[in-house]
């Protein structure tokens, strides 16, 4: 089954999304990634990468980043990963999330979630 690392500069958000997620896919490995060691902001490329290292199977991991430098630490962890199926996805991070875990665990394959992720920054809320 895909799993999913939530990257954020919070430690509090990404154990927030998590946690949304889990609700509505409790079945699907994932894992956060939020914050420094010390509790502070900011992104760990060390918290990434044994993020990704818990959740990951042969059929990959998907990170969902909340913004800036969350993107390029995950850039990062994926090339010292080499070999590895690691993939980001570019859409809304809640949203993907709860998207993204429900069809995992539905046993949509890598590939198939990230198309369906494409979509999820396009939804409108209001109309």
């Amino acid at each position: 089954m895909v799993g999913f690392v939530i990257v954020s500069h919070s430690g509090r958000l990404a154990e927030g999304v998590v946690d949304l997620a889990r609700m509505m896919a409790a079945d699907v490995p994932i894992a956060a990634a939020g914050g420094l060691e010390d509790g502070g902001f900011g992104t760990s490329f060390e918290k990434i990468q044994a993020a990704v290292e818990r959740v990951y199977s042969e059929d990959g991991v998907i990170m969902l980043m909340d913004m800036g430098s969350a993107v390029m630490t995950a850039e990062m962890v994926i090339e010292a990963m080499e070999g590895k199926q690691i993939r980001m996805a570019d859409c809304p991070i809640a949203e993907g999330a709860v998207t993204g875990t429900i069809n995992a665990s539905a046993g949509m394959s890598l590939e198939e979630i990230l198309e369906e992720l494409e979509q999820v920054g396009a939804q409108k809320k209001l109309s």
